[in-house]
């Protein structure tokens, strides 16, 4: 059964755990694992992170948007923003890679995404956002189904 939410809400750093525990409520139904809804909203916090500091750069009338949709035991969860854009979206990809170094980031949140879901796509272009579209097939709906 398919089942879908959306959200969108203002590119403010406070609001970045707001998302997180908003989509880990949403897809508690589906009884992930402890370590799957802990990958999920580490994964969350990245993209936020990441539309809110690059995106928009702390512009707090940026607007993020989410979009979960759950069906069988598997979860879509699709963040964007309509900001800056990535020049370059695989050199981004590299792990320790960061626009923002003065900021101390890591330069690891693609790396932890792709470590946590088992898909990612990374859609963007200069002035035009991002677009990251990740996927992840849960284990105990896994089991479940078998």
């Amino acid at each position: 059964m398919r089942n879908e939410m959306h959200l969108q809400f203002s590119a403010q750093s406070q609001n970045e755990s707001f998302a997180r525990v908003t989509v880990a409520a949403f897809i508690t139904q589906l009884d992930p694992t402890m370590d799957e809804l802990t990958e999920i909203k580490t994964v969350v916090s990245e993209a936020v992170t990441n539309c809110i500091i690059h995106g928009y750069e702390n512009d707090p009338d940026g607007i993020v948007y989410i979009s979960v949709i759950m069906e069988d035991s598997f979860i879509d969860l699709t963040i964007r923003d309509d900001g800056r854009g990535i020049m370059d979206v695989e050199e981004a990809r590299q792990p320790l890679f960061t626009t923002k170094p003065e900021l101390e980031r890591s330069g690891m949140g693609f790396t932890i995404m792709e470590n946590f879901m088992d898909e990612i796509d990374v859609h963007s272009s200069p002035e035009n956002g991002t677009e990251i579209r990740l996927r992840k097939h849960l284990i105990k709906s896994k089991m479940l189904s078998n």
